[in-house]
């Protein structure tokens, strides 16, 4: 029997790295990535593109939603809110950006029903995500009776969670039996460059490589480019002006 294909909703972040591995392994894949005017919008589209070649994906879409940053309300799209270093329990963090998920998945369905796909694969984490609405089961059982509501009477789309219970240090255990590249990943809120490793989702992800007993590959790629760049730099600065 052919295999279905899915779309995988895929930020180019270490979660939907490792549900696009966990699609792959089942699925025919189709990549969505979303702009939405996120600070690290410009590395999480290299991170996205990277991917697409490294699962050799059937299908790839980028779609900007610039609506969603002009909206407001969280610190990831609005320059002028610092970003939270700590998640506070209880409460929901100024990094939530507000119906984002419904958003996404609405962009998803539109496609899945274009192309043909019966399965929606999100990388969302309700353990790990600090409070966020929108990363419940709950929220996800009342968006698949949505999609049924919403679509064509033939069309069967399905929204798959694969994450949704696991913590963090078990999505990099899964991701590594899959082996999922997650030296392609991004997790950093505020620097495109290296990991400020100060922000919550650099915490969160440091302490989860920690627990795994593991090193993170992208830290280690950064320890290794660092003396590089810095010889890039010294030479850019000795060579004479005007040549």
């Amino acid at each position: 029997m052919p295999k279905v294909l899915a779309v995988v909703l895929a930020s180019g972040g270490m979660d939907s790295c490792v549900a696009t591995a966990w699609a792959a392994a089942r699925y025919r894949v189709a990549m969505l990535h979303v702009n939405y005017g996120q600070r690290t919008e410009a590395k999480e589209l290299e991170c996205f593109r990277r991917l697409i070649a490294h699962f050799r994906a059937e299908k790839s879409l980028v779609v900007d939603a610039p609506h969603l940053a002009r909206i407001g309300g969280s610190s990831l799209t609005d320059p002028s809110m610092p970003v939270p270093p700590d998640d506070r329990p209880g409460e929901i963090p100024s990094t939530f950006v507000p119906f984002r998920n419904a958003s996404l998945l609405a962009i998803a369905t539109s496609w899945a029903e274009t192309i043909g796909a019966s399965r929606i694969v999100i990388g969302a984490v309700e353990q790990d995500a600090p409070g966020y609405p929108d990363c419940r089961p709950a929220f996800y059982e009342a968006a698949n009776r949505l999609i049924e509501l919403g679509t064509r009477p033939e069309t069967h789309i399905v929204v798959e969670t694969p994450l949704i219970a696991l913590k963090k240090v078990d999505v990099i255990r899964l991701g590594r039996e899959l082996g999922a590249p997650l030296e392609l990943t991004w997790s950093c809120y505020q620097s495109e460059t290296a990991p400020c490793r100060n922000c919550a989702s650099c915490r969160r992800r440091e302490e989860a490589f920690k627990e795994a007993g593991v090193p993170d590959p992208l830290l280690q790629q950064e320890r290794q480019r660092r003396p590089t760049q810095r010889r890039k730099d010294a030479r850019r600065e000795k060579k004479p002006e005007g040549k």
